[in-house]
């Protein structure tokens, strides 16, 4: 047992030990150059903004499989002589990576840590002995549960969706499933509970009433959030917008469609947002845009940190490393007062081609740090520049008088026309847009 972080039985990262904080001038691809854990960055440190975690699925089950061939790594967990063995052997692993690579946080499917078996009965039981584990894991090490959910896409049940399922015993199952789920997230302390609905959705509305099928959709979650309530979650429950793949349109196609969704079917009380960089493109949109859309209606929960490929067309998760993404995705956050008690989960995978298992952390550590110095910029922009007065400045016309008037609902058409025919064609203001977008990368090239 190492000092400074947890080590099972067996070492599954040997030569990698605690990843230290070097600063930019280091070129030690396994330390920090940015991520100082306890550098205080206003009234916080960058721990406490930041809320790393990392995701069980992508990093100790991903083997590098894509729709055209089989997996390129083999982990040592997968020679284990069944299939709990190996989800023993993996949890070790993981908390392992937790504690060297220094995040506060993780979260999982139920399938990632615990195989489902024949019966519902049986796969509880999968689950509860492998919570068990990851319980005395976590007082081991300290690393908490940021959120856990339900893998309610990949059986083959779940082919015509899972809460949206034409056949009710289908739906039953996932039901089953999604309790099982919220019992393991309350044992473990979980501070969110998410839904992604990668099924969720249709192939064809020839054979699809849509109307039921958000009717049931609803109906699930709120059972589900009435389950939790019983059991003592007190956390927030999640929604994952993303608008295809694999089905031809998902109900929750962005951040927009999720927020009218929730407040259609007053769910907005107990229902926020986790919103993914690759998922926000797919819906050809920008990660930022996503995160502000959430932020306006004060439902931006929690970020699931990952990128696309602008030349694939499919959800890629690459680890985040524009500096740009970062950085307008920070000023969100700042802006809205933090993410608490959501966080940044690197919901991104290694590349197929990238088999050593060094890679796992050097792909953990280069978007951490790209999140860090993001957070630093826009924390500088918010507290050094003009840019929030001056955004600020472009509205001020509805600060005061008339405009004002209206923004609170007191100034109707019929005034609005006097008001135009009074004052004759307003002249141009500039939007300034290069002047914006020369400042960011001004603050980001210091």
């Amino acid at each position: 047992m190492s000092a400074d972080y947890y080590c099972g039985d067996i070492e599954f990262f040997p030569g990698i030990g605690r990843i230290p904080f070097e600063g930019i001038g280091s070129d030690n691809p396994l330390a920090f150059k940015h991520y100082d854990a306890d550098k205080r960055v206003g009234d916080r440190t960058m721990r406490e903004h930041l809320r790393f975690a990392v995701c069980y699925w992508h990093t100790f089950l991903g083997a590098g499989a894509d729709p055209f061939g089989v997996g390129t790594r083999l982990f040592p967990w997968d020679k284990a002589a069944s299939p709990m063995d190996a989800a023993a052997l993996r949890m070790d692993a993981a908390f392992e990576m937790f504690t060297k690579l220094g995040v506060p946080y993780y979260c999982f499917h139920d399938r990632d840590m615990a195989p489902a078996a024949d019966t519902v009965a049986e796969s509880e039981r999968n689950l509860s002995r492998m919570v068990e584990r990851a319980a005395r894991l976590q007082k081991q090490t300290g690393v908490r549960l940021l959120w856990g959910t339900a893998n309610l896409f990949s059986h083959p049940r779940y082919m015509c969706g899972a809460a949206t399922n034409p056949d009710f015993h289908v739906l039953a199952h996932a039901g089953a499933q999604v309790k099982a789920a919220l019992d393991a997230t309350v044992a473990l302390g979980g501070e969110n509970y998410v839904f992604w609905g990668g099924r969720e959705g249709y192939s064809t509305l020839l054979n699809t009433d849509t109307a039921r099928e958000l009717d049931h959709m609803a109906a699930f979650l709120r059972a589900a959030r009435d389950y939790g309530r019983s059991i003592g979650f007190k956390g927030r429950f999640l929604i994952e917008p993303k608008p295809m793949e694999p089905m031809k349109h998902q109900y929750d196609f962005d951040a927009a469609s999720v927020v009218g969704f929730l407040r259609q079917y007053e769910l907005d009380g107990d229902f926020s947002l986790n919103i993914e960089a690759n998922h926000a493109t797919l819906a050809g949109h920008t990660f930022a845009h996503e995160l502000q859309i959430s932020a306006n209606a004060g439902l931006l929960g929690s970020i699931d940190a990952n990128r696309g490929d602008m030349q694939n067309g499919w959800d890629t998760d690459q680890f985040p490393v524009d500096l740009y993404d970062t950085t307008t995705a920070m000023l969100v956050v700042l802006e809205q007062g933090g993410l608490a008690p959501g966080g940044l989960n690197f919901d991104a995978k290694a590349r197929r081609e990238s088999v050593d298992m060094e890679d796992l952390f050097i792909g953990h550590i280069g978007g951490m740090d790209a999140f860090a110095r993001g957070l630093e910029v826009a924390h500088a922009l918010l507290t050094k520049s003009r840019l929030a007065a001056d955004r600020d400045a472009r509205y001020s016309s509805f600060d005061a008088g008339p405009g004002a008037a209206f923004a609170r609902g007191e100034f109707g058409l019929e005034k609005l026309r006097d008001f135009a025919a009074a004052h004759g064609e307003p002249a141009p203001v500039s939007g300034k847009q290069e002047r914006y977008e020369n400042l960011l990368n001004q603050y980001l090239l210091r």
